[in-house]
């Protein structure tokens, strides 16, 4: 029992699974397969932009811009499919919409040294704001959507529709990264030690840059996804989701501090999450408390993140009087 006491990832999965039993005496429906794999479905667009915010928090930052970026990048796919322009050049040129704004974000952390949660608190009003210029605050509905555009996400293959089929390869690739290569030992790097990561040859601030383009490639992915599969793009589509992506990434163990996180835990989080929102009217509770449930989430699990990491002096001491 050792590896339950000492993994996270093992913890959150025994959580939810305990959780989702519990769901499941009352409504037994809830772990039907077809369910579950609708629940995973669901969370999709939480997973990929938790695994963004996993590799910017890892570097001691944080982007509460992903939301508003999602909405650009939803808005422009929502436009450009109005437009006629055709859904393989759409699905080309979507992802690279997140990208530059993840970047202004970074290069002002970067080259003017602006705090994180300063620079995305204030990109994030600047991105609806460009959201509201582009369409003069008119909302693009179902009918103005090919049916293609919208399609899409629901079409099912091997058994699973293809949002789920990208968050699942999202995950594979981001663990790749984060496992087997140079750039992703340097996210750990910069956020564990920023002044030893210096000595290692790492570049701290290019580093932070590109987990900010990295997350808003995320974003800008997502931005279809969210729009087709909703069938609606406005102004303030997402609008607070940006709480849900980092409850999720510290629910599943990511340090604020920096660091500290795994791809698994961030989707475990995300997954946390989805099963509680799923849950929600399930059990007659209002969706409406889900912002709040989302909220006492973080604080507990920060809570339990300190908790886990106070050093452990007095102990210490105690042993060395005993001595």
């Amino acid at each position: 029992m050792t590896w339950l006491t000492r993994s996270r990832e093992a913890q959150l999965a025994l959580a939810i699974a305990v959780l989702t039993g519990l769901i499941a005496l009352r409504f037994p429906g809830f772990v039907a397969p077809g369910n579950l794999m609708a629940v995973f479905n669901d969370s999709a667009p939480l997973i990929i932009l938790a695994i963004g915010q996993m590799i910017v928090i890892l570097t001691k930052c944080i982007d509460l811009s992903v939301a508003a970026n999602l909405a650009l990048s939803g808005m422009v796919a929502a436009m450009l499919n109005g437009a006629g322009v055709p859904l393989p050049v759409i699905l080309l040129a979507d992802p690279l919409v997140g990208p530059p704004f993840g970047g202004v974000n970074g290069v002002l952390v970067w080259k003017l040294g602006i705090p994180s949660i300063v620079v995305t608190l204030g990109t994030m009003t600047i991105y609806r704001g460009i959201i509201f210029l582009m369409t003069n605050g008119k909302w693009i509905n179902a009918h103005e959507m090919t049916e293609g555009f919208k399609a899409l996400p629901r079409l099912v293959l091997l058994g699973l529709p293809v949002m789920s089929w990208v968050a699942l390869a999202v995950i594979a690739l981001f663990a790749l990264i984060l496992g087997r290569t140079g750039r992703g030992r340097a996210f750990l790097a910069v956020g564990g030690n920023p002044h030893a990561a210096v000595y290692a040859g790492i570049d701290v601030g290019r580093t932070q840059a590109l987990a900010f383009v990295l997350s808003g490639a995320l974003a800008g992915l997502t931005g279809y996804l969210w729009v087709s599969r909703y069938a609606v793009a406005y102004v303030d589509i997402a609008g607070g989701f940006e709480l849900d992506v980092v409850a999720a990434c510290v629910i599943g163990g990511v340090s604020i501090a920096g660091g500290v996180g795994t791809v698994a835990g961030a989707v475990l989080g995300a997954l946390f999450l989805g099963v509680v929102k799923n849950a929600l009217p399930v059990i007659g509770i209002s969706p409406f408390w889900q912002m709040a449930i989302a909220g006492m989430a973080i604080l507990l699990a920060v809570a339990f993140n300190a908790s886990q990491s106070r050093p452990r002096g007095r102990i210490i001491l105690r042993e060395a009087v005993q001595r």
